[in-house]
């Protein structure tokens, strides 16, 4: 049947098409095709986004593609697709835009071409059989397209490439690479590329010879107009787990978040107020329980919504789209197979239900809906998504994040890419350098290891504006002051049933430590509790009342522990020399232009190493190397996370390998 439709097209002259007039665009794109493989270059890139014309562009560049000098009976193409849908797509557009060229398909078992064809448009399914595969002669082609490009580091990909470029490296070891007779274009296409899973497209494509922007195309109206909601929504993503490999959200379990009654309601109840009046609605979810559990949340609001999937059969799948196309029933809703390939001018609201961590999917999604359509009355494309308003999970892509704006920041209803960059603009313009609020609280790192100098070893210098005693920071909200072997007082903070408050605690001594050590029992009594306070300056200055009243008896002891007592200017003892250079790690490589460790603690005076051994004592060291690992895995993924949002930038150049 698809033979015939193909065979009629190219064959009857009432139904040649009128001479092809390209938009300046594609001109421009052919162009820089065109330059680009006249000065040597063989595997090149082309970025235009959905609604562009992609198809036509690159089948009027087949048409521009003349055979090599060398080789003069290289005449035929191949454009490699990853679905039938596609296949059919380009078949039909180069039989109707070149009647005089044969095309076939090959794919399945349906689809068997001879490899004799001009263009043959091929699934990279099939082409990975090498029975199929050996149908096309290196020696025969000009060119090869790929459309959906970004997927063309994949293995799979790579492993039937090579056989057309040396330069493309085979995944398989043993595999020996052709000698050619020429070198034949690899040319991509796609609207989204890059890939956010670290395959590097440099690995076929050397570089990106054209790049269009969706806001670019929209602006010169080569796109609809689009207006812009998006809907704050009570979606935890926290504990939603992230593919290591792609950086996105794992369906199964995302689903669990998004699929529920309430954010379902929310979906449909949005829809009927912002939505209601328009004809044809593409809705985008996480699964296939997602899909059927919406799609029936709709039909309980009496709409007629029906739902497609990869499980859909091909027949059935067909004829909900021409339904869809034609207006049949208001809303379509699918996951994982209308994102790419999916050619329905008429969409005129595009939801997308799922959230992702990828610009290119979400670009995907609502690039669906940018299509021009004057025949259908469409005007412009509602694009309606939902942000997460509770834990605001990094890298979630939506549209603020995509104009540059923080979803906490901004409320968008009914608002176009002009009134979206008018936004930004003011935001910018607005923004005040010399206006910086002050922070609430400061973390002072270097206090907080517990071997640092600073502040004569106190873990935090501003405790000084609280007591003249020499109380020390623990880390993690713990204060400690010695009481001159009388035990010492502990102040942290903890949780109640109506917050957080600071508890207050003497621990007495019972022993001098050379006995407690010859007795081999603790020097202490039981801990007794003082006070309660909600903030630390009345926590500490409640301690050091006790400590006046009920410790350090007598302007002697008194004395002792004030941070100006004169013991602690005195230096260090032997005693606290050895301790500390036990506790304290080996220095690192970094460490080496610093001053050493033992010339540090030979410089200490007594109160320094006091403070420090008090620290230490009370798990500031733990603490503190906790929290570097912390911060650790905060930096790594803070920047495993910039390195995926770049491999997410398009820009024409060079790419990476």
């Amino acid at each position: 049947m698809f033979s015939t439709l193909l065979r009629r097209l190219s064959s009857s002259s009432s139904h040649r098409p009128p001479p092809l007039i390209l938009r300046p665009y594609q001109e421009h794109c052919l162009d820089a095709c065109l330059d680009a493989l006249a000065a040597g270059a063989t595997r090149i890139g082309v970025s235009l986004p959905t609604g562009s014309g992609k198809t036509t562009v690159f089948i009027s560049l087949l048409s521009r593609i003349f055979p090599p000098a060398s080789n003069p009976a290289a005449r035929r193409s191949i454009i490699i697709v990853n679905s039938i849908e596609l296949a059919r797509q380009s078949a039909e557009q180069v039989a109707l835009l070149f009647p005089s060229w044969s095309v076939q398909i090959e794919q399945g078992a349906k689809h068997n071409a001879t490899g004799d064809a001009d263009v043959t448009v091929a699934t990279y399914q099939t082409l990975l059989i090498a029975k199929r595969l050996g149908k096309f002669d290196p020696r025969q082609l000009k060119a090869i397209i790929i459309d959906e490009a970004h997927h063309a580091a994949a293995p799979s990909y790579r492993r039937l490439l090579s056989h057309f470029d040396p330069d493309i490296k085979n995944p398989d070891p043993a595999f020996k690479p052709p000698t050619l007779s020429h070198r034949i274009p690899v040319i991509g296409f796609s609207a989204t590329f890059s890939r956010h899973d670290g395959l590097a497209l440099g690995s076929v494509f050397d570089r990106i010879v054209y790049h269009r922007d969706f806001l670019e195309m929209i602006k010169e109206e080569w796109l609809c107009d689009v207006r812009f909601t998006s809907v704050r929504a009570n979606i935890n993503l926290k504990d939603v787990t992230i593919n290591s490999r792609s950086g996105d959200f794992n369906p199964s379990s995302l689903a669990q978040v998004v699929n529920s009654q309430n954010i379902n309601e929310l979906v449909v109840k949005t829809w009927i107020d912002r939505a209601s009046t328009r004809k044809s609605t593409l809705v985008f979810c996480v699964n296939i329980a997602h899909v059927a559990a919406l799609t029936q949340t709709f039909r309980k609001h009496g709409i007629d919504a029906r739902y497609v999937y990869a499980g859909t059969p091909v027949a059935e799948r067909k004829a909900l789209i021409a339904s869809f196309k034609a207006g049949l029933f208001p809303v379509l809703i699918n996951c994982a197979i209308l994102t790419e390939g999916a050619d329905i001018p008429n969409i005129d609201c595009v939801v997308v239900a799922r959230p992702t961590r990828s610009r290119n999917v979400f670009a995907q999604m609502i690039g669906r809906g940018m299509r021009l359509s004057p025949g259908t009355g469409k005007q412009d494309c509602r694009i309606i998504d939902f942000v997460d308003s509770t834990t605001r999970v990094a890298g979630v892509v939506s549209t603020p994040t995509l104009f540059g704006l923080s979803p906490d920041e901004i409320d968008i209803e009914d608002e176009t890419t002009e009134t979206l960059e008018r936004r930004i603009a003011e935001a910018i313009a607005s923004s005040d350098a010399d206006n910086v609020p002050k922070p609430i609280s400061v973390t002072y790192t270097e206090y907080e290891d517990p071997f640092s100098l600073v502040g004569d070893s106190s873990g935090v210098p501003n405790i000084a504006a609280l007591s003249k005693y020499a109380w020390v920071a623990c880390g993690g909200d713990v204060f400690v002051l010695e009481c001159m072997g009388n035990g010492y007082i502990r102040v942290e903070l903890t949780d109640n049933s109506e917050g957080t408050i600071f508890q207050a605690h003497y621990t007495p001594a019972m022993f001098d430590k050379a006995t407690a050590i010859s007795l081999k029992v603790s020097p202490y009594l039981r801990s007794r509790h003082i006070l309660s306070a909600e903030t630390l300056g009345d926590a500490i200055r409640g301690c050091d009342t006790y400590v006046t009243n009920k410790i350090a008896q007598g302007p002697r002891l008194t004395a002792g522990l004030l941070r100006s007592a004169r013991w602690r200017k005195m230096p260090a003892t032997d005693e606290q020399k050895t301790m500390l250079q036990k506790r304290w790690s080996k220095p690192t490589a970094e460490d080496a232009g610093e001053t050493s460790q033992t010339e540090k603690i030979g410089r200490m005076t007594k109160g320094q190493a006091a403070n420090i051994i008090t620290r230490l004592k009370h798990g500031a060291k733990k603490r503190y190397e906790k929290k570097l690992k912390v911060l650790a895995k905060a930096a790594s993924l803070s920047v495993k996370e910039q390195m995926r949002r770049n491999r997410e930038v398009v820009e024409v150049g060079p790419l990476s390998v």
